[in-house]
């Protein structure tokens, strides 16, 4: 059993922790927050949740209580607001993260580094140029909520478990993200084949593009936050690495020559195991999701620059 980190204990933080302990991963979850008393209140009441589950050690430290983790999950620093883009995010957590850095690079003695917080491709290869870690052991949760909406609006379409569905999200996580329709698949038939099997209209790709592109949009101008659907994502992260599952799943990290970039970091449909990110996939893309990969890569490295990185 592992030993998990958790630093930022805000609405996904704390999230996150409720769902890997429902899930049984991990034995021992620290939560670390510059909020001290929150860190505390939400250990509280995730230990009473215990008697419930199976048996987990949770409580609120510090970074030496960090030291021996397995897994880091790094969900600290400002979320959106109302009509701010994911990118307008970078200055002010790219800050928290420094400090962060800094302190794990005392106390950590290495291991996996998820990132979650927001823009988290940029964050991602920040922390890769902070932390003297071999950059396949960090990674970012990436696209793989864009993945999973993408997949729920198609399972809504043809009828099919999304679990049976095999589309993917590459590129920002943001709104330079890319679908790749042109691999959509349900059960290894492309997804136009099905829908004609099937009888069914193709799906609305602008309607469709739209949902997963504004859905974060949507839900904090209603709420505030998003923090269920990443929470359970992280769990899925958490699981594949810890279990050392080999599972194909869009997460964000520096690219070394993969479609031809370097020196930034994006998500792509990767086998992750317990050593983090093992191999990227490069999958064929249409003309049009070339063009849009490399828009969304020239936003980031912008981004990237702009940062300092």
């Amino acid at each position: 059993m592992a030993k998990i980190a958790i630093i930022g204990t805000g609405s996904v933080g704390a999230t996150a922790a409720y769902a890997l302990i429902a899930s049984g991963l991990g034995e021992e979850i620290v939560l670390i927050d510059v909020n001290r008393a929150k860190a505390e209140g939400e250990a509280l009441d995730l230990g009473d949740s215990t008697a419930f589950t199976t048996p987990v050690k949770v409580y609120a430290g510090d970074y030496p209580d960090a030291s021996d983790a397995d897994l880091i999950i790094f969900a600290a620093g400002a979320n959106q607001r109302p009509g701010e883009t994911r990118l307008d995010l970078t200055q002010r957590n790219v800050a928290v993260l420094k400090e962060v850095a800094g302190k794990l690079a005392v106390h950590w003695r290495g291991g996996i580094l998820l990132m979650v917080t927001n823009p988290v491709d940029v964050l991602t290869y920040v922390a890769s140029r902070l932390l003297d870690l071999d950059p396949q052991r960090i990674l970012g949760t990436g696209t793989i909520l864009d993945s999973a909406r993408f997949r729920y609006a198609l399972s809504q379409h043809t009828g099919v478990d999304a679990r049976n569905l095999h589309a993917y999200v590459i590129g920002e996580h943001g709104d330079t993200a890319v679908l790749l329709w042109s691999r959509a698949t349900v059960a290894g038939i492309p997804l136009e084949d099905f829908c004609r099997q099937r009888g069914l209209n193709p799906p609305d790709k602008e309607q469709i593009d739209r949902y997963v592109r504004q859905a974060a949009y949507r839900i904090i101008e209603r709420k505030g936050a998003t923090y269920y659907a990443i929470g359970l994502g992280i769990r899925r992260l958490c699981e594949a690495i810890l279990k050392n599952q080999h599972s194909v799943l869009t997460v964000t990290g520096p690219v070394e020559g993969t479609y031809g970039y370097k020196g930034v970091a994006f998500s792509l449909p990767t086998i992750v195991g317990r050593e983090g990110r093992l191999f990227s996939l490069e999958l064929p893309l249409s003309p049009q999701e070339e063009e849009e990969l490399k828009r969304s890569v020239d936003t980031l490295l912008k981004a990237q620059a702009e940062a300092g990185f």
